[in-house]
């Protein structure tokens, strides 16, 4: 049962060999990069840790921003018995075992227990109500820290027991900092081995990093493999890390991105506000995001039909065309070529008129249909394929609109509970203008016949 858990303390000294990231870990909060709104003296969080006064928390945050050396500073603050649970595939007996036994040391001797699970999005939620009964009795101090949101992939129950701490994406500078940090450290980081950077390369590397100092650190070290150890030189860069070294180093930009998190539904909404809003620049720029991220080319097309649909519909009726259009060449083209069409398709959609009409009407008769009786299709609208459906009184008094004036014929198509209810309220925009139109001349028309009998040509 013990290889479930380590003890931060005995393993926070890591070995020489260890990589950067990892030898660069803050071992203070004064050594701590970023999160000022949580760290800076007087914020609640660092009085919690300064005074030993911590409580169960979730940090929530984006990859390298700081959480998992939280954790660790927490420790190294603490008098509490601190616990890192690593099994991720760990059973509900194993974690009730294992809690069982910090329960009987508090019996004990009184030892407070703070125990982290770094990313606790990753337990299924048999296994997160496994510590449920812990926290609120206050047998273990519970730590999580996750990427993921935790209002979708923490228990309810589980989460309304423990503060929420979000940290923020490094910024430029602070990952700038980090790294002039790992480069000049001669004990933990880089500086034994006389490398230098130019200001344009360590512009790069937070770019490339995108926020993430684990990501910056490692690109760091593996630039040493590009220019020399020891004070020995790169006939090219002469010690120096350039961009160009920082370009071959990382090859490809580092995007934050999980296709099943949050991270997701942020670009795809992007994307669909910048279509909506018609800022062509910036849906070309969130859907170039999403591909380059590794989204997967279909279901962006998928989404670009849903917009041709709901936020453009009959003002433009190509734009349906025009989407489904995209996504066959992208089907028929593949990758890199085929995703071309969906830049276009996306740029059409962001330039075409706007009307969210036909999704306005679509919600309200799918509310209507929900809340009213389901009532019978009305006899004079329904097909008689037989004497017997005839002599019922199927089709009785149908009138074919073929044989009006302007193919127009006056009768009730709608259940009687509905009679008169108006759905579709085409707008001014585009197409939609043309459609309003002859609407409202239908309407006319039907004033019209009504006043006059409604006689055929």
């Amino acid at each position: 049962m013990a290889d479930l858990f380590e003890k931060p303390k005995e393993k926070y000294k890591v070995s020489e060999h260890a990589p950067l990231a990892d030898r660069m870990r803050p071992q203070t909060l004064a050594e701590f990069i970023g999160q000022k709104q949580l760290l800076s003296p007087g914020q609640p969080l660092y009085e919690a840790i300064t005074n030993d006064k911590m409580t169960s928390a979730i940090f929530w945050g984006p990859p390298g921003s700081g959480k998992t050396t939280l954790a660790y500073l927490i420790a190294a603050n603490s008098k509490a018995e601190f616990l890192r649970f690593s099994a991720v595939t760990a059973g509900i007996k194993e974690i009730k075992d294992v809690i069982a036994d910090v329960e009987k040391r508090q019996v004990m001797y009184g030892q407070k227990t703070i125990m982290f699970i770094d990313e606790i999005h990753r337990f299924n939620k048999a296994q997160q109500d496994a510590f449920l009964p812990f926290v609120e009795k206050g047998v273990i101090i519970l730590l999580g820290a996750t990427t993921e949101n935790p209002s979708f992939e923490v228990n309810s129950a589980l989460l309304s027991r423990c503060r929420v701490l979000v940290l923020k994406e490094l910024t430029t500078e602070e990952v700038k900092t980090i790294t002039q940090r790992g480069l000049a450290d001669k004990e933990r980081g880089l500086g034994k081995h006389n490398l230098k950077i130019n200001d344009e390369a360590l512009e790069r590397i937070a770019i490339f990093s995108d926020g993430d100092a684990r990501i910056a650190l490692s690109l760091l070290e593996f630039c040493l493999n590009i220019v020399g150890k020891n004070g020995s030189t790169s006939l090219t860069t002469g010690g120096l890390i350039t961009p160009e070294v920082i370009e071959k180093a990382a090859q490809k930009k580092a995007l934050r991105y999980d296709k099943a998190g949050e991270e997701h539904y942020n670009l795809i909404s992007a994307l669909h506000k910048s279509v909506r809003d018609s800022d062509p620049d910036a849906a070309l720029y969130w859907l170039a995001r999403m591909l380059a991220s590794g989204e997967d080319p279909l279901y962006v097309a998928r989404r670009l039909v849903r917009m041709a649909s709901e936020d453009i519909g009959n003002a433009d009726p190509q734009a349906l065309s025009v989407t489904l259009a995209a996504k066959d060449a992208y089907h028929f083209l593949g990758t890199p070529e085929g995703e071309l069409a969906l830049a276009q398709a996306a740029i059409y959609l962001a330039t075409a008129p706007k009307s969210n009409a036909i999704y306005a009407a679509f919600v309200q008769v799918t509310e209507d249909v929900e809340k009213t009786k389901a009532e019978p299709v009305p006899l004079h609208i329904r097909n008689a394929p037989t004497a017997l459906m005839k002599a019922l009184g199927y089709g009785a008094g149908y009138k074919y609109a073929h044989d009006y004036d302007e193919h127009f014929a006056v009768q009730d198509h709608l259940p009687d509970s509905l009679k008169g209810r108006k759905y579709y309220r085409p707008t001014e925009f585009g197409f939609e203008k043309e459609i309003k139109n002859r609407i409202t001349h239908w309407e006319e028309l039907k004033k019209k016949a009504l006043e006059d009998g409604g006689k055929k040509r």
